[in-house]
């Protein structure tokens, strides 16, 4: 039987509950929705006991589906107010859902602030303990510490530095498979502050002794995954060797964020050039990895340095052009330090890159000095008063600084890559979507007519592949979800009702958001993104905002969303 599993920081203490038999296609981020919406008070204080810490698998997750372990983490966020969710890769989503939970629900908060505790589940049950001796520890210390005290099988979810101090830009650390690096991050939303809030530095998930979750038609279950993993590969693999490969489109496409935003083409866009790291290979060592048992598609790149030693795993496109370009950064052996340094404060690299940029505009430090950023960043967790601020995110750096007008953020949450001006549709998925500026809710990079449903159909799908377990990199469709579901299920949902899953995912999001406070019938991007032009191809976001407003209204299923894929 597959349970709740809640865990209680006040009093310390565990209980299971049935899964709800009407939640069955419920998993990942529309589940961890489901669960905020019926139990948070959507205007509680978001590091306080009322917000709840939702670690949900994907309904797929723990099965023989290629790529489906992702993680799903929700809760009210630190950084936007609204309801936030980030989802993972690497173990723990499979090993949790193979132990039969279907979510991990952490509540209240731990009674003295400074003291840190971990939940190690198994097969046997759930422990809770004090422990000291992983607090303040950066992730990667915490990681070596935890696999010695606990089984080569277990992986870990990890709340850095950053979180532990409630900054709001902290992710939540996950362990890949092999070495089991935390470089693996639910990073946006600063849901590392909730966790951290809560008193939880880590949770350790150990599956030894447990099966794969069984498919109620194991034949055909078998006969469909098979049919997708031949496909995958037979096709054009987009990531084989990781996001990082994107840089030169994005640059041509004028979206790779340069100077604060102020340019969307970086003139040393080469040098940071995922190509690179490939060629790297050869003479420093490194290579392509999967962060998870069962994926296919292999788009972490594992970097090393010019001495042949280990820098960092993924280091991703995203991170590139914020951490990179928008600070005019192009050397790419600083820019993976600065991720690395991120992924042991658990801080979200998106969100950090875009504040960092925004100090730099304000002449805090110099534009592309990677040694100043570095060292800056150094200093998060050592009480330094602008270390702190930019872990706070991009939106306290600009108020720090008296920034009113140009702030490059939505709904609170910093700008991706993904330039809303040059991308229209993206952009109005940034303004729409609860999850704020977030290129994983909808990315729309393909020329389109209307706008406002490709925006729309892009969130749909986002939001059930994100619930499913999938990697977007997989690049699902809808039919291929319903179909998992229903050899796994034995049931028989149609494509339009599994359309419904995605769209009442959204739903409830907005919901939540709108009992938060939030305005849906106000919408929009920041003025200056209407009125500033994209120097390279003069891109301003012209989107009118009624036209905006047709999202929130269902629009018929297209034949375009009946072969759309997933993509992030």
């Amino acid at each position: 039987m597959e349970k709740l599993l809640r865990v209680n920081m006040t009093d310390l203490t565990w209980r299971e509950e049935p899964f709800p038999a009407e939640w069955k296609f419920l998993g990942g981020r529309g589940l961890s929705a489901k669960i905020l919406l019926k139990e948070v008070d959507p205007r509680c204080d978001p590091l306080g006991p009322e917000n709840k810490v939702i670690f949900a698998p994907g309904v797929l997750s723990g099965t023989m589906a290629p790529t489906s372990g992702r993680m799903s983490v929700g809760a009210k966020s630190p950084l936007t107010g609204g309801i936030k969710e980030a989802n993972s890769g690497g173990q723990a989503g499979q090993k949790l859902a193979r132990l039969g939970y279907r979510a991990l629900i952490v509540e209240g908060k731990a009674k003295d602030p400074t003291k840190r505790y971990l939940v190690a589940i198994d097969k046997n049950g759930v422990q809770i303990r004090e422990c000291p001796e992983l607090a303040g520890l950066r992730t990667y210390a915490a990681s070596e510490k935890l696999s010695q005290m606990f089984s080569a099988r277990a992986a870990f979810i990890l709340c850095g530095p950053a979180g532990e101090k409630g900054f709001s830009g902290a992710s939540v650390a996950f362990t890949d498979e092999g070495k089991r690096h935390p470089a693996r991050h639910a990073a946006r939303g600063g849901l590392g502050a909730a966790m951290g809030a809560k008193g939880l530095k880590a949770v350790v998930v150990d599956d030894e002794g447990t099966q794969a979750r069984a498919p109620v038609d194991a034949a055909g279950f078998k006969q469909y995954v098979a049919k997708l993993t031949k496909e995958y590969k037979a096709g054009p693999q987009l990531f084989q060797f990781g996001t990082s490969a994107t840089v030169p489109l994005a640059n041509m496409m004028s979206t790779f964020p340069t100077r604060n935003r102020r340019a969307m083409q970086f003139e040393h866009a080469d040098k940071l050039d995922g190509a690179r790291i490939v060629q790297n290979f050869a003479t420093r060592g490194g290579g392509m990895h999967h962060c998870m048992t069962g994926c296919i598609v292999k788009c972490s790149n594992i970097v090393h340095d010019a001495n042949g030693q280990y820098v960092t795993s993924a280091l991703e496109f995203e991170t590139l052009a914020l951490c990179g370009s928008n600070c005019c950064i192009g050397d790419l052996d600083q820019v993976a330090r600065i991720d690395r340094m991120c992924d042991e404060l658990g801080l979200d690299t998106i969100e950090t890159g875009g504040a960092i940029a925004v100090a730099m505009d304000c002449g805090a430090l110099p534009w592309g000095d990677g040694e100043a950023v570095l060292a800056l960043l150094d200093k998060v967790d050592k009480g330094d008063e602008l270390a702190e601020t930019i872990a706070r995110g991009v939106v306290a750096t600009a108020k720090r600084f008296g920034i009113k007008d140009r702030i490059p953020a939505i709904q609170g949450q910093g700008i991706p890559a993904w330039e809303p001006r040059t991308l229209n549709a993206t952009g109005i998925t940034y303004a729409t979507s609860a999850m704020g500026a977030d290129h994983t809710a909808g990315l729309v990079i393909a020329p389109v007519a209307d706008l406002a449903r490709a925006s729309q159909e892009a969130q749909l799908i986002n939001a059930l592949c994100d619930s499913s377990g999938f990697c977007q990199f997989q690049q699902p469709t809808i039919e291929d979800i319903r179909t998992l579901y229903n050899y796994f299920f034995g049931s028989n949902l149609s494509f339009e009702e599994a359309a419904d899953l995605g769209w009442q995912c959204m739903v409830d999001e907005w919901e939540f958001n709108r009992r938060a406070g939030f305005k849906l019938e106000e919408a929009d991007v920041p003025e200056w993104l209407r009125t500033e032009p994209v120097p390279s191809n003069g891109a301003v976001f012209a989107v009118p905002r009624e036209e905006m407003q047709r999202v929130f209204q269902r629009m018929p299923i297209s034949d375009e969303l009946r072969t759309m894929k997933a993509v992030g």
